[in-house]
């Protein structure tokens, strides 16, 4: 008797399954099985069947293609890609409990004649700088430039659910929202939020040479972390 198709969830449940996927995910191309055996540090053959799992499980697509772009002798290899499928426990997790904290911080500390937007914005900033100068306090990194800032953010932010991309060493991506699908909701919000929450991370590690700029991109975070530009009174110094 064939066994029923397993769940996206319990797929996910194994370590080693959660690692190729988190690692696939993470990877901008199609990944062959050697690939995705190698990031896990098992046999193909081992790989293969964890993979074929994924994908029944809805969370892999397949198909074949040389890798590179590369035509070689015979058959191409084939190639697994996350799938369109929504995982309600995400890799990373999403962090619903920061925006609600945020948005509870707002609610209680709303100011006389200040809008609801404003109140969640400050109450977004306040909250990155505690998270930044907490990391900032057990790290002590001293002087910050600017690739040693974005290491230090990048390790900030994935722990809260964002998945940090260093596409140039002064600039990172962060390739998802953690508030997603709430985003979709209130767009504008969120993404203020967001760019509140970023800044107040740089303005908490005391790193200067930094900013969190708005700029959107479909499916990834609508906030970049780059080299910041110089003021005028500093680039006329």
């Amino acid at each position: 008797m064939d066994q029923e198709p397993i769940s996206a969830l319990a797929a996910l449940d194994d370590p080693l399954r959660r690692g190729m996927y988190s690692h696939i995910r993470q990877t901008r191309h199609p990944v062959t099985r050697d690939e995705a055996a190698e990031a896990v540090g098992i046999s193909r053959k081992l790989a293969a069947f964890h993979l074929d799992k994924l994908v029944d499980a809805g969370l892999l697509r397949t198909r074949y293609e040389f890798v590179g772009g590369i035509r070689k002798v015979g058959r191409a290899p084939k190639v697994y890609e996350p799938s369109d499928l929504e995982v309600q426990v995400s890799i990373p997790p999403r962090q619903h409990d920061v925006l609600a904290e945020i948005l509870l911080d707002a609610v209680l500390d709303e100011g006389d004649g200040e809008t609801a937007r404003d109140s969640a914005l400050r109450a977004a900033r306040r909250h990155g700088e505690t998270l930044g100068a907490a990391e900032r306090g057990a790290v002590r990194p001293g002087r910050l430039g600017t690739e040693r800032a974005l290491t230090l953010t990048s390790a900030i932010v994935e722990r809260h659910g964002f998945e940090p991309d260093r596409e140039t060493p002064a600039c990172l991506r962060l390739r998802n929202c953690p508030f997603h699908p709430l985003a979709a909701k209130a767009p504008d919000l969120v993404c203020g939020i967001n760019l509140a929450f970023l800044s107040g991370v740089l303005n908490g590690i005391q790193a200067p040479t930094v900013e969190a700029v708005l700029d959107p991109r479909a499916g990834e975070c609508c906030v970049e972390l780059r080299s910041a530009t110089p003021s005028d009174d500093s680039a006329s110094a």
